[in-house]
C-alpha cells in the first residue's frame, strides 16, 4: 500500500466530513461514534483478518471512518457559537455598540462597509455584572457584524468606533443577472453562509458612527495596509479614472473603487477575473509575469514568478484571500520547478486542506477558495494538454501558454461562475487573449509608477503615461466586445445538477486524454 494511496484516503474523509457538514449538522455525538467505530475497525482488521488484501480493505476503511470523524470535529468547533447572549437579547433593537474595525473599510458608491468586532453593548438604563461588578453599565460581548454608514468620516482598520443603529441578523438574498430584474432571472445567494465563513452573524444598517480611537489593529497589518492605500494615492495622482481604479485592481485586487459601469462590463467581457483577488487572477498572472521574464535562464525566470506572487500577497494587505491565491500560485510555479505533476499535484491537496483546517467554511461558501483550487488545477492538469493540441499557435511571446492557460482556467471554472453568476460570456475567450498578452507589462509599469511615487510624483510620469495607455487599450478592448450585442446571455436554469454533470463529463475528458496522449508515447516508443 503506497504513502499516496493512504494520504489521498485521509484527505478524502476530512473534506467529504467537511462537505457534508456544510449543509446537514451531524453534532459532535456523530464524532464520538465514529472514532468508536473506527477504532472498532481497526482492531477487527488487525486481529480478526487472516487474508492480506482484505485486511489492507478494512484498514483504508478505519482510516476513512477516522479522518471523516476528525473532519465533523473540525466542523463543530468552527460552529461554534459565541457567548453574545446581550446581543442576541437585542435583535431587532436600536442599541449602542463599541467595536474595533478588522478589516479595511470597503467604499463604494455612497456607503462605507465596516467589518467590526464588538467589545461592548451599552445600556441606557440597565448595568450588567461584569466580573462581580453590579455598578458597571458596560457588558463585554464576544461577536462580529458588518455595518453600512456614510462614507464620511472615513474610519480605517484598527479604529475603535460607537455604532448606533437597529442590531439585525443577515439575511439571504435573490441576485439577478446582468440586464435582468425579474426574479426568474435571479440567483438564490447564500449571504448569512458567506458572512459566517468571517465569522459575521450581525448588521447594522444605516449606522451612525462615531471614532473613539485609533491604532488597535495588528501593527504589521496596519502598516500593509498604510503601505497600500498609499500606493494607490501615488497611482491616483498621475493616472486619471478609470484607468487607475484598473490598475488597482490588476496590482492589488482592489476593485471597490471601479465605478459600476467598468465593473459590468469587465463581467461582460468575462474579464473580472484580473481585477478580482482569487487564484483565477493571481495564477494566470504568475505565470505572464514568468513568460515576460523568459529570456533571462529558467531560475530566474521562475523566481520572478516567485517574486511576484509574494510582492501581490504583501501589498494587499496579506488578506486571508490573499494568502490563499498566493499558495495556489506558488504551487503553480512550484509545478514548473519541479516538472513533477503527480507530485505537485499531492501538494496542492494537501494545501487545500491545510486551508480547510484553518477555516473549514471556505469549501462551500468561499467563492474565491474554489476559484483558486479549480483554477491552479487547470493550469496544473489541463493546461499541458490543450498546449499539446495548439501547436499550430506560435510559442512566440509566450502566445501558445497563454492561450492554453486561459482556454484551460475557463474550462474548469466555467460550469462554477455559471451556476453562482448565471452569465455565459461568448467574447471571453478573445477578450481574455487580446488582453492577457500585456498583464506583464501593466504590472511592471504600474508597479513603478506607485514606488517611484514615493519619491517624486514627476518622476513617476513617464511610467505613468505608458500605463495609461496599456489600460485605456485594456478598457477600450473590454467595451468594444461588451457592446456587442451577442457578447453574453443569462442563465437562470443553471442548477446543482447541471453544475456536477459539467464536471463529470469534464473528468471522463480529462481521462480520456490522458489515456490517449499515454497510448500514443507507448506506440511511438
Amino acid at each position: 500500500m503506497s504513502r499516496d494511496f493512504f494520504l489521498l484516503v485521509s484527505l478524502c474523509g476530512f473534506v467529504s466530513a467537511i462537505f457534508i457538514c456544510s449543509f446537514i449538522k451531524l453534532g459532535f455525538s456523530f464524532f464520538l461514534f465514529l472514532i468508536l467505530l473506527s477504532i472498532v475497525v481497526f482492531i477487527f482488521q488487525k486481529f480478526f483478518v487472516i487474508d492480506f488484501k482484505e485486511k489492507r480493505v478494512i484498514f483504508l476503511i478505519s482510516i476513512f471512518v477516522f479522518s471523516f470523524a476528525v473532519g465533523i470535529l473540525r466542523y463543530e468547533i468552527k460552529d461554534i457559537e459565541n457567548n453574545d447572549i446581550y446581543l442576541l437579547e437585542n435583535l431587532g433593537n436600536k442599541v449602542v455598540i463599541e467595536g474595533i474595525i478588522s478589516d479595511e473599510p470597503n467604499r463604494k458608491d455612497k456607503i462605507a462597509m465596516l467589518t467590526v468586532d464588538f467589545k461592548q453593548i451599552i445600556f441606557a438604563s440597565s448595568s450588567v455584572p461584569v466580573s462581580g461588578d453590579s455598578a458597571c453599565n458596560i457588558c463585554v460581548v464576544a461577536g462580529r457584524g458588518i455595518i453600512s454608514a456614510d462614507l464620511y468620516p472615513e474610519f480605517k482598520y484598527g479604529d475603535l468606533i460607537k455604532i448606533s443603529g437597529k442590531l439585525e441578523k443577515p439575511e439571504n438574498f435573490l441576485s439577478t443577472s446582468l440586464g435582468t430584474s425579474s426574479l426568474s432571472s435571479a440567483n438564490s445567494f447564500d449571504y448569512v453562509s458567506y458572512l459566517e465563513k468571517d465569522d459575521i452573524e450581525y448588521k447594522i444598517d444605516f449606522a451612525k458612527t462615531e471614532l473613539i480611537s485609533s491604532g488597535h489593529g495588528n501593527k504589521v497589518k496596519i502598516s500593509l495596509f498604510w503601505f497600500k492605500n498609499k500606493f494607490i494615492d501615488n497611482l491616483n495622482k498621475v493616472i486619471g479614472e478609470p484607468q487607475s481604479s484598473l490598475m488597482s485592481g490588476i496590482i492589488l485586487g482592489a476593485k471597490s473603487s471601479m465605478d459600476k459601469d467598468t465593473t459590468n462590463t469587465f463581467r461582460i467581457a468575462g474579464l473580472s477575473h484580473i481585477v478580482a483577488l482569487s487564484g483565477y487572477n493571481i495564477t494566470i498572472v504568475a505565470e505572464s509575469i514568468i513568460k515576460f521574464f523568459s529570456f533571462l535562464p529558467r531560475n530566474f525566470a521562475l523566481s520572478g514568478g516567485v517574486f511576484g506572487i509574494i510582492l501581490f500577497v504583501i501589498m494587499t494587505g496579506s488578506s486571508s484571500t490573499a494568502i490563499r491565491a498566493g499558495i495556489m500560485s506558488l504551487i503553480v510555479v512550484l509545478a514548473g520547478i519541479t516538472r513533477r505533476k503527480y507530485k505537485i499535484g499531492r501538494a496542492l491537496l494537501i494545501a487545500g486542506v491545510i486551508m480547510l483546517m484553518f477555516n473549514p467554511k471556505v469549501l462551500v461558501f468561499d467563492i474565491s477558495f474554489q476559484l483558486s483550487f479549480l483554477a491552479t488545477i487547470a493550469i496544473i492538469y489541463v493546461a499541458p494538454i490543450l498546449k499539446e493540441k495548439l501547436k499550430f499557435i506560435t510559442e512566440r511571446f509566450g502566445l501558445r501558454d497563454i492561450i492554453s492557460s486561459t482556454i484551460s482556467a475557463q474550462i474548469l471554472v466555467l460550469p462554477l461562475l455559471l451556476f453562482k453568476m448565471g452569465i455565459f460570456s461568448f467574447v471571453a475567450l478573445p477578450a481574455n487573449i487580446l488582453i492577457l498578452a500585456f498583464i506583464p507589462t501593466v504590472m511592471l509599469f504600474g508597479f513603478l509608477t506607485g514606488i517611484i511615487g514615493f519619491v517624486s510624483v514627476i518622476l513617476s510620469l513617464p511610467f505613468a503615461w505608458v500605463s495609461w495607455f496599456l489600460l485605456s487599450y485594456m478598457i477600450k478592448v473590454s467595451e468594444f466586445f461588451a457592446s456587442l450585442p451577442f457578447a453574453y446571455v443569462n442563465i437562470s436554469w443553471f442548477s446543482k445538477v447541471f453544475l456536477v454533470l459539467c464536471y463529470v463529463l469534464i473528468g471522463v475528458w480529462f481521462v480520456y486524454e490522458k489515456r490517449w496522449i499515454a497510448t500514443s508515447l507507448r506506440s511511438s516508443q
